[in-house]
């Protein structure tokens, strides 16, 4: 028993445009999407003075300087507010940001962001030497 092949209804084509109707509008241009690359962050947590009580932490900074904060430098994938809640609840956290860690310090790192991966781990370096050579108490991981 053979069946007949199945039709499939046409679609039906937009009305003509009428001398009457009212021109299209311009489609609004969106903005420069980011490349899927450049999803990268560097990011910097403020550390609790208490830190400076862990011997490792004083002999990692040997020129710390009175008075400056003590900051943790990293970089991530993810949206540096959602890695600083993963440090606090113990997910792939660092010891120092998940008992210490007080607060994300956006003024010394949103310029950078976000970034492609190689200049992220640059950046993490580069941030991190330059905020010790200003006097800050740096730990990077």
């Amino acid at each position: 028993m053979a069946t007949a092949p199945r039709k499939t209804p046409r679609k039906k084509s937009p009305p003509a445009a009428t001398a009457d109707a009212a021109p299209a509008k311009p489609r609004a241009k969106k903005p420069p999407r980011t490349p899927r690359s450049h999803h990268y962050h560097v990011y910097v947590i403020e550390l609790s003075d208490e830190v400076w009580n862990v011997g490792r932490f004083r002999r990692a900074n040997p020129d710390y300087q009175l008075g400056q904060p003590f900051v943790y430098v990293g970089m991530t994938g993810l949206d540096p507010d959602v890695r600083f809640d993963k440090h606090k609840a113990g997910i792939q956290s660092n010891v120092y940001v998940q008992k210490w860690g007080v607060r994300l310090l956006p003024g010394l790192y949103a310029m950078y962001n976000p970034m492609p991966y190689e200049g992220a781990r640059d950046m993490e370096v580069e941030l991190g030497i330059a905020l010790r050579e200003l006097g800050y108490g740096v730990w990077q991981a």
